[in-house]
């Protein structure tokens, strides 16, 4: 299992240690050092039965400075992807990747089920 986080962020913290608490084994990922590559959130994307914009932090400053909120209804997937792939930050954290599913967010009840 794969734990892809941001070490400062409240909610990475939170999941972390909630997987700590439920004995499950995983390899930790720093979504900025080592970003997502566009394949792999391709591929994540699947696994997760979501759409691309779940993948997008929308919350955060660079988002919002990019505007992206108004930018991505006109951007195709693959420039979409590319995007993504350019920068931690923008991307939608903690992801939990198991060998068949990929959940971006923390949510206790999804997560549950993945594990």
């Amino acid at each position: 299992m794969l734990f892809v986080g941001y070490p400062k962020c409240s909610t990475s913290q939170k999941a972390k240690k909630w997987l700590q608490e439920k004995g499950v084994a995983f390899e930790e990922r720093h979504i900025v050092e080592q970003n997502p590559t566009k394949e792999e959130l391709k591929e994540w994307k699947e696994r997760s039965g979501l759409p691309l914009k779940r993948f997008f932090n929308t919350s955060g400053l660079k988002y919002k400075e990019l505007k992206l909120k108004d930018r991505l209804p006109e951007m195709s997937e693959e420039e979409q992807l590319a995007l993504l792939a350019t920068d931690g930050m923008l991307v939608k954290r903690p992801i939990l990747v198991t060998e068949d599913k990929a959940i971006p967010g923390f949510r206790e009840a999804e997560w549950e089920k993945a594990i």
